[in-house]
């Protein structure tokens, strides 16, 4: 079984014809994703040729939008791979054609069009990722198929496995793959580090908590918001596999924003310390740093036996 995507989904890029979206469409279909076009509509009825995992050429045509993307290819998701001032578009057009996973990798997207396509995800039941995150990996759940990498993550540190993770931080998600890469995951999704994000810790716990071949989930969150208290509540009364965390940001000064959008300590709210003392309270064990979590996640599953 997989989770939050099926393995060898049909997968569009828009923004592939630009600068990122070329270079990581390039490395996702090595990594095997299922990609089966592009989205521009200056370029509409072009293709571009690019080599896929096992070195054959391919030829991925650009469409003029979703819709005629999807009429064409049966695409179930996207990745967004365009400037902030078009990135709300994009979504939208993403979510209206019926695109069932989004993918939103671009940095500073206002907070008022992130609130907008968002929302309007939540009425449509479509899946965004992100914004400003670097975007959702699944682990093939067979021989026989193909995982799934939509966005910047990078592919070979991990191989399927019984972790789940879920990140606010593309760098840490990447190092926490890397400490537990013997162990092996379900799913990496990186959640975003932007006020409002289209999947949130809590949504992904609840994703893994459902997911039969998810024996534990690592949460990495940073200072900011209160998304990691709202995790920890609602894993208090529903989560029943094992979570371990992270958060980033210990040491950072109250008033300054740490890197993310979302990664700023005000009015002595957001703390990591906070946040901490929220997870722990409902059993969660905190690392103190990135090597202690991941010797938590490794005890954990050890007294599962």
């Amino acid at each position: 079984m997989t989770v939050f995507i099926e393995d060898d989904a049909p997968v569009i890029v828009q923004g592939m014809t630009g600068h990122q979206g070329m270079t990581h469409t390039a490395r996702m279909l090595k990594a095997g994703t299922n990609i089966v076009g592009g989205v521009n509509p200056r370029k509409a009825g072009t293709s571009i040729i690019f080599e896929n995992a096992t070195g054959a050429d391919v030829d991925i045509p650009v469409f003029a939008d979703c819709a005629e993307a999807k009429a064409a290819t049966g695409a179930k998701a996207s990745v967004v791979f365009v400037p902030p001032r078009f990135a709300k578009d994009a979504v939208v057009e993403a979510v209206e054609a019926g695109i069932e996973v989004v993918v939103v990798i671009t940095e500073g997207i206002p907070v008022a069009d992130s609130a907008y396509f968002v929302e309007l995800a939540l009425q449509r039941g479509v899946r965004i990722v992100g914004p400003n995150c670097p975007g959702l990996m699944t682990l093939p759940s067979s021989e026989e198929t193909h995982g799934v990498n939509l966005g910047i993550i990078p592919d070979g540190i991990v191989a399927r496995g019984p972790l789940g993770l879920v990140s606010k931080s593309g760098t840490l998600t990447y190092q926490l793959m890397g400490e537990l890469s013997d162990i092996g995951f379900t799913a990496c999704l990186g959640a975003g580090g932007d006020p409002i994000v289209g999947t949130t810790l809590q949504e992904a716990l609840e994703a893994f908590e459902a997911d039969p071949d998810t024996k534990a989930v690592m949460m990495i969150g940073e200072i900011g918001g209160s998304a990691e208290q709202d995790a920890a509540n609602w894993a208090s009364e529903h989560m029943t596999k094992p979570v371990v965390a992270y958060i980033a940001g210990f040491t950072a000064p109250e008033g300054k924003q740490m890197g993310h959008a979302g990664a700023i300590v005000s009015g002595g709210k957001g703390t990591a310390q906070d946040k901490q003392e929220a997870l722990e309270a409902v059993g969660i064990r905190v690392g103190r740093t990135p090597s202690q979590a991941a010797q938590y996640m490794r005890e954990a599953l050890a007294a599962l036996g």
